[in-house]
C-alpha cells in the first residue's frame, strides 16, 4: 500500500504543472458556467490553456516564454 502511495506521489510531484494548471482552467470555468452558457465554451479554452502552460512548468520551461508563444505579439 505504501508502494502505490509513494508512486501516486511521484506522479504528483513529476506532473504538478500541468495538476495545477488544469484546477485552475477549471476553477476559472466553473465560476463562467455559474454566469450563462455562451460562457460555459470558454471552459474548454481555459483548461487546454492551463494544461499547457502546466506542461511547460513541467518541462522547466519559462513562463514567459510559454505566454509569449500562447498570446499573440503586441507592443513591446
Amino acid at each position: 500500500m505504501q508502494e502505490e502511495m509513494a508512486e501516486l506521489l511521484r506522479l504528483i510531484l513529476k506532473h504538478r504543472g500541468k495538476i495545477v494548471g488544469v484546477l485552475l482552467g477549471l476553477l476559472l470555468g466553473w465560476i463562467s458556467i455559474a454566469y450563462g452558457i455562451i460562457k460555459a465554451l470558454f471552459v474548454g479554452l481555459l483548461v487546454l490553456a492551463g494544461y499547457y502552460l502546466g506542461s511547460r512548468v513541467d518541462n522547466r520551461e519559462s513562463l514567459s516564454d510559454a505566454l509569449h508563444k500562447l498570446l499573440p505579439p503586441g507592443d513591446r
